[in-house]
């Protein structure tokens, strides 16, 4: 599984990298700025598992060159407890019909962040 790159028409400077960065980590810390949900295997767990998994995701910060090339904090695989998963955050035009224009831009830009199971992916 791949996290977004820039796109090719849209030069990615480093202003440009800290808003896309702050917004995409918003949504995860705090889930205000876009859209959460959850593959069908998260629901399926009990409880307090989903807890764990929602509360991991939001306090992840061991992003680095690795799980991060971009900078945009969009994507992880983690580990809570036992269980591996894996969270990812896709920006979308308005109507959600296509990728946003500007995903540095909240006035054009849904972010839609998906926890899932790998192996929903």
């Amino acid at each position: 599984m791949t996290c977004s790159a820039e796109r090719a028409d849209r030069p990615a400077t480093a202003d440009r990298k800290t808003r896309i960065r702050n917004l995409n980590d918003q949504l995860r810390k705090t889930g205000v700025g876009g859209r959460m949900v959850m593959t069908a295997g998260v629901p399926a767990l009990p409880p307090h598992e989903i807890a764990a998994i929602l509360l991991a995701v939001a306090n992840f910060d061991a992003f680095d060159k690795d799980n991060d090339p971009w900078g945009e904090h969009d994507c992880a695989l983690l580990h809570v407890g036992e269980r591996q998963l894996f969270f990812k955050i896709d920006c979308y035009d308005r109507n959600l019909a296509n990728l946003s224009p500007d995903s540095a831009d909240p006035a054009v830009t849904i972010r839609v962040m998906t926890v899932m199971l790998p192996e929903e992916y």
